[in-house]
Formats: C-alpha cells, sequence, structure tokens
C-alpha cells in the first residue's frame, strides 16, 4: 500500500493511503498543485464531485480547500470504504463517499448542481465520452469540469479547453462553458 499527500488547504501534508488497486492511479502532486493553482487556494462555498474517486487524491484536495460539499464516487466497495475511513479521521464533515457506479450516479441527479466536477476514469475502460456525457448536464453555469487522460479529449460542443498541462502519460484540462476559438 502507499500514499498520496494533500498538498493544501486545512489539511495540508496529511497521507491518504493508497491500496493496490488493479487500474488504480492516483493524480500526481505536481498535476493537482498546477490544477488548484488555476482554480484558487481555496474552494470556499463551491460544491465538487469528484466521480472516479479511486485514492481520493481531488477530491480530498478539494474539501481541504474548504469547499461547501464534496461528493465522491466510487464503484469499488473496498475502496469506498478506505475513503470513508480516511474522511473520518480527518474529520472531513463536508465530504460523502457513495459506493455506486459514477456513470449511473450522475444520470439520476438534477442539473446544475455542481460547480467543479473532477473526471479521472480508469484509462483503461475508456469512460471519457459517457463520463463526459453525463456530467455536463450537472455543472453549473459557470461551473467548471476537470478531466485527467491518457490523450487529451476534445472539448464538448458549448465548451472549451481553458487549461491544459501534460505530466508523463497523462494529459490534463480544465474545461469551461463557451465556444471553442476559431483557428
Amino acid at each position: 500500500m502507499g500514499e498520496v499527500r494533500i498538498i493544501g488547504g486545512q489539511w495540508k501534508r496529511s497521507k491518504l493511503p493508497v491500496p493496490d488497486a488493479p487500474g488504480l492511479r492516483p493524480t500526481s502532486d505536481r498535476v493537482r498543485e498546477t490544477l488548484f493553482n488555476w482554480l484558487g487556494q481555496t474552494l470556499a462555498g463551491w460544491h465538487v464531485l469528484d466521480a472516479f474517486a479511486g485514492s481520493g487524491a481531488l477530491g480530498f484536495e478539494a474539501a481541504s480547500r474548504e469547499a461547501a460539499e464534496v461528493v465522491l464516487l466510487e464503484r469499488d466497495s473496498k475502496l469506498a470504504a478506505g475513503l470513508r475511513a480516511s474522511a473520518q479521521r480527518l474529520k472531513a464533515t463536508t465530504l460523502v463517499v457513495h459506493a455506486v457506479d459514477a456513470l449511473a450516479w450522475m444520470r439520476s441527479q438534477p442539473a446544475g448542481r455542481f460547480d467543479l466536477i473532477l473526471l479521472d476514469p480508469p484509462f483503461a475502460a475508456d469512460l471519457f465520452d459517457a463520463a463526459l456525457a453525463a456530467a455536463l448536464p450537472l455543472l453549473a453555469d459557470d461551473g467548471l469540469i476537470y478531466v485527467e487522460s491518457p490523450d487529451g479529449i476534445a472539448a464538448p460542443t458549448g465548451f472549451t479547453v481553458w487549461r491544459q498541462g501534460r505530466a508523463g502519460a497523462v494529459h490534463y484540462q480544465l474545461l469551461r462553458r463557451g465556444e471553442n476559438p476559431a483557428p
């Protein structure tokens, strides 16, 4: 079992366990630091969805930075139990973990609920298009969607890639409403 550390906010330097599970690939410190530099150091009042939580690194990072609500979705019940244990240990009262299929859960939720949606599905599962389609209705009008993928993705209609980067084999992008500029 490995671990990742929370890099900012009230739980800075706290460690989260990372079990050895197939396809589990926690977002690196460097990528998380870049993402939260883009977003700002505080997410006070934000409602955040971490749709494929895995290690919980992204969701716990958002909760550590004062998000009003952080929902973590994890299909693997053992990983979900570990996330709940970490939330209890840190007294993360704004964070809730659901052991569910992320796509089904997102399709059942009311529109416009989240200010930030974090999408980092298992790369081998090829869920990027389906995850993005399920997430878009849940996004508040001025909300942002973060996507990690092996190859980068094209912004869906009505959205633009606001920020992007690459770290090794991981492409990461922050999408926001607005049309892509003409080439």
